[in-house]
């Protein structure tokens, strides 16, 4: 039998539990907690760094580095940093960010279906 191990799926387990596998790739891209809500904020326009930050009101600024850079390796989002003085930094989905935001839409509307309900 196939086994995870610690540094992912062995090339039996990706070949023989395909579909294991593709739920287990997309949670490893979207591990961390800020990922969705960053992916969502960025689905309508480029944003620069200090948006996010205001966005997310209450993440750390090392937190919010490290989602957006991991983002940016698993190539989900663009970083465009303009030749300014001083530097001005873009962020924005690529094609692949952008084929998975009906994913984020949908998670959207089962919370707004189970959620809690605020009246």
């Amino acid at each position: 039998m196939s086994r995870i191990c610690k540094d992912g799926f062995d090339e039996k387990c990706i070949k023989e539990q395909r579909e294991v596998y593709g739920i287990a790739y997309t949670q490893n891209l979207l591990s961390g907690r800020w990922k969705y809500l960053i992916l969502w904020f960025l689905k309508s326009e480029k944003r620069r760094y200090s948006e996010i930050k205001a966005f997310l009101w209450n993440i750390s600024q090392g937190s919010l580095t490290k989602q957006l850079r991991e983002l940016e390796t698993d190539g989900l989002i663009n970083r465009k940093v303009y030749p300014e003085v001083p530097p001005r930094v873009k962020y924005s989905l690529t094609s692949k960010g952008n084929e998975f935001i009906p994913i984020i839409d949908l998670m959207e509307e089962f919370g707004k279906k189970f959620g809690e309900q605020v009246d």
